[in-house]
């Protein structure tokens, strides 16, 4: 089940590369990129924090760090700044990110210490960088349905998932809807338990081939999937309390894989901090392929 044994104090970002069939992700806290695949392990030192990332092509990743969205080359380990991210903003730093369909990339900012509306979501397409929502506290959950035009997020504290449809080149088309409410049980099913449900906090997400929403839930050590109608299907639990982010990947695409930390633990484990991997568990999508 332990994918990658290195105790990440808040691993986060995990990105199946389809042509490399490598996973990249990031210890956010610990400056450091890290990458698996059956040639063994890698990981090199950001200087900053560092959240997600995008591939670009076979040996190119986008990479969103604290101050600025870097072109990261795999084979010599450097990046090269193509815009700043707040970098004027010594308060925030990037948190969760995702490829759209169209070539986009999506990344949240927040604060350092989770300053409450400090953080916002952006877009970057075709080398522009446009802020699309703003006084979000905590971006989690960017994740795309198939087919491209509908994308999914949230905003941790409030404990709510949204829906927001896109157009034709992956902008946002008329209002957001709540998708999930995690502060409401029904969409759980009956047989919640109450005490549980209230410590599930969305996390990172993905969406697989069928359509479901699959979120880590910070706190609970689940990912749990989610219908296109916002009920939940099932959910998969790991030992470790603090599942931060799940990824579809593996030569079949049906693995998942999560990311899990060890920030806040009075008493960690060694599961906690470590990257997970499951087989069989749903056909994922293709990661989308960043244009520059």
């Amino acid at each position: 089940m332990i994918f990658d044994p290195a105790h990440c104090t808040l691993g986060e970002g995990p990105m199946w590369h389809p042509v490399r069939q490598q996973l990249f992700w990031f210890d956010i806290l610990g400056q450091k990129l890290f990458c698996r695949g059956d040639g063994g392990a890698q990981s090199w030192d950001m200087g900053e924090y560092a959240s997600a990332a995008g591939w670009v092509d076979r040996d190119t990743l986008l990479v969103a760090t604290q101050t600025a969205l870097l072109r990261f080359d795999l084979i010599t380990g450097t990046g090269t700044k193509l815009l700043a991210l707040e970098g004027d903003n010594p308060v925030t730093r990037s948190n969760d990110g995702r490829a759209d369909a169209q070539g986009g990339f999506w990344i949240g900012t927040m604060g350092i210490n989770a300053e409450p509306g400090a953080g916002a979501i952006y877009r970057f397409y075709r080398g522009a960088l446009t802020r699309v929502w703003d006084s979000i506290t905590i971006p989690n959950a960017i994740c795309f349905a198939p087919g491209g035009r509908l994308m999914y997020f949230a905003d941790t504290p409030t404990r709510t998932i949204w829906a927001q449809k896109l157009d034709a080149e992956g902008w946002p088309d008329g209002p957001r809807r709540v998708f999930v409410d995690l502060n409401d049980p029904s969409a759980e099913g009956p047989d919640t338990d109450a005490d549980a449900f209230a410590g599930f906090n969305p996390d990172g997400a993905v969406v697989d081939a069928a359509g479901n929403l699959w979120n880590a839930q910070w706190g609970a050590g689940r990912v749990a999937a989610y219908s296109p109608a916002g009920k939940r299907v099932r959910s998969v639990d790991f030992p470790a309390s603090q599942t931060s982010c799940p990824a579809f990947g593996g030569a079949d695409g049906q693995q998942m894989f999560c990311t899990t930390a060890r920030d806040g633990l009075a008493a960690p484990t060694q599961n906690d901090g470590a990257t997970f991997a499951l087989p069989g568990i749903a056909q994922g999508q293709t990661e989308h392929q960043v244009i520059l």
